[in-house]
């Protein structure tokens, strides 16, 4: 990716610079009779344009230097200056010809970021797809080197995807905290729950001085004293409602994780959102399905408009869910659950150790090898303690029922990574903020309306049909009338009528893009993040 930008400017740009865009920095609108200086011709155009008048020179040197300085802002759009080469502004006197032809380099390279972004992909993220063609270079190429500001160009490209204002308001704000010392932070490990009422010396003037930084309401009366009391209840309140997670107003480990987050982590972030923005791929045209696993919600959506949305339980930090572009294809009716080795050591294991007749009466069946021969063994006859997690010798199977972990509708979705969406018997999960439970497959808080949309033009199934499928507990499948599109894609920023809502980096997603953002023009596309795990099972 980085080679082929490199290529472009050497076979695109290069060869026509001397004739178009440094002519035109030189030749300006009212400065025909300047002599554009040449990087082919050298010193004898240089000459040249030394014995030019200077009125005539005046506007593009300064075009040229609003142009480089507007360059050294670059970090405001969420990119590097650094990795552009910017020109020194000790060159525009020493070298006015090779200042112009270096800033304007470094202007083509970073106008071709702000429109297509500087991380073009990452191996692991199929939610990452750039439509560049709807965004063709040449015409902004072309009004940079004829624009009597042509910063102002790289203005109107950095705030060309969809939030972006929204998104450098909030980044600079980032970077004026990061720049002030970051964010106060609150002590303790979050094993004890600071509570409302409280009276902790060390605990509460630090989480006053935290809260102040952020709400502007406390901070214009902070209070003082050692009591956790009312006032500042309500603003973690409101704080932990911005966040995601649960208002109840206590200090536990995920609130105190959220309190201590580094400003630093929160630019990180920004500067990702704004990059995944530029020349993204736009949604299908047709009804198609969004799933955002840190935000940990799903989206039916047709022609813009919301057909349903709903909470879903996504895979935990150790097994994530995958980010995927497939389609919805089948349901299945009264799903079994053939348990993965990993969720059978790791998750099943302690729970036969404890009790195997109460998992015989959730529907769990324990299958060995006897003579090449797949039999199946009572639970209550194994000794469960000796087994070893590292070789587990069992296939475990749970059937259908309403105590199975997939629930009672399985909704098919093909994919390499075994991934699923499907109901689930464990409904109070959704009320929690933070949902990030299963082993990578979504659990849907509304499976019936999602069937409901997934089995239009399919005759004869209306919900009493369904009814009755249920009801027999027997397993069915059946295709859709027409296959619908699934995203599952990991963005941690959205803006949402111009209010930004920021989730966690729960699987560390943005962290590898950043510092793919911030690699060598020639490694851009070398950091990936770390192969994610094989997410069976639920």
């Amino acid at each position: 990716m980085a080679a082929s930008r490199e290529g472009l400017y050497h076979r695109t740009v290069r060869p026509i610079l001397s004739l178009t865009l440094l002519g035109a920095l030189a030749a300006l609108p009212g400065h025909a009779g300047a002599t554009p200086p040449n990087l082919v011709q050298g010193e004898p155009q240089r000459e040249a344009q030394r014995e030019a008048p200077a009125a005539t020179r005046a506007a593009p040197a300064m075009a040229a230097q609003r142009l480089a300085e507007r360059l050294r802002r670059l970090g405001e759009d969420g990119l590097d200056p650094r990795a552009y080469a910017i020109p020194p502004a000790a060159l525009a006197e020493a070298d006015p010809a090779a200042f112009q032809a270096a800033t304007l380099r470094a202007a083509v390279l970073a106008l071709t970021d702000l429109l297509h972004g500087r991380v073009r992909d990452l191996p692991g993220r199929a939610d990452l797809r750039r439509d560049t063609a709807a965004i063709p270079l040449g015409p902004w190429l072309a009004e940079l080197s004829t624009a009597p500001d042509p910063a102002t160009v790289l203005d109107r490209a950095a705030l060309l995807p969809a939030g972006a204002a929204a998104l450098k308001s909030a980044l600079a704000a980032a970077r004026a905290r990061v720049a002030a010392g970051g964010f106060p932070t609150v002590p303790g490990s979050g094993a004890e729950t600071l509570e409302p009422g409280m009276a902790d010396p060390v605990r509460v003037p630090a989480l006053r001085a935290r809260l102040a930084a952020t709400d502007r309401i406390l901070a214009a009366a902070p209070g003082v004293g050692d009591v956790y009391d009312e006032t500042l209840v309500a603003v973690l309140r409101r704080f932990q409602a911005e966040e995601g997670l649960e208002a109840d107003g206590r200090v536990g480990r995920l609130t105190l994780a959220a309190l201590n987050r580094p400003a630093e982590a929160l630019v990180r972030q920004l500067r990702v959102a704004l990059d995944m923005r530029r020349a993204a791929a736009p949604p299908p045209a047709e009804r198609h399905i969004e799933v955002n696993i840190p935000h940990q919600r799903l989206v039916v959506a047709d022609r813009g408009r919301a057909l349903l949305e709903m909470a879903v339980i996504v895979g935990k930090p150790a097994r994530p869910t995958p980010t995927l572009r497939v389609r919805l294809a089948a349901v299945q009716f009264n799903p079994p659950w053939g348990v993965p080795e990993r969720n059978a050591r790791e998750d099943l294991l302690p729970r036969f150790r404890r009790d195997p007749r109460a998992m015989m009466e959730k529907g769990f069946r324990v299958y060995g090898f006897a003579e090449g021969q797949r039999v199946e063994i009572d639970p209550t006859t194994i000794d469960w303690r000796g087994v070893n997690p590292e070789r587990f010798p069992y296939l475990i199977r749970q059937d259908a029922g309403e105590a199975n972990a997939l629930g009672r509708i399985k909704f098919i979705i093909p994919n390499s990574e075994d991934i699923f969406m499907h109901d689930t018997p464990d409904r109070h999960l959704f009320r929690r903020p933070d949902r990030a439970f299963s082993s990578g497959c979504i659990r849907l808080e509304k499976p019936m309306e999602l069937l409901d949309i997934a089995l239009e033009g399919v005759g004869g199934w209306d919900r009493p049909r369904v009814s009755r499928v249920l009801e027999s507990r027997a397993t069915s499948s059946m295709s859709v009338a027409r296959s619908i599109p699934v995203r599952l894609h990991y963005t941690t920023v959205t803006v949402e009528d111009g209010q930004l809502r920021i989730r966690p980096d729960i699987y560390g997603l943005d962290e590898a893009y950043a510092r793919a953002l911030d690699a060598p023009r020639n490694r851009v596309a070398a950091e990936a993040p770390r192969a994610q795990l094989a997410a069976g099972g639920r």
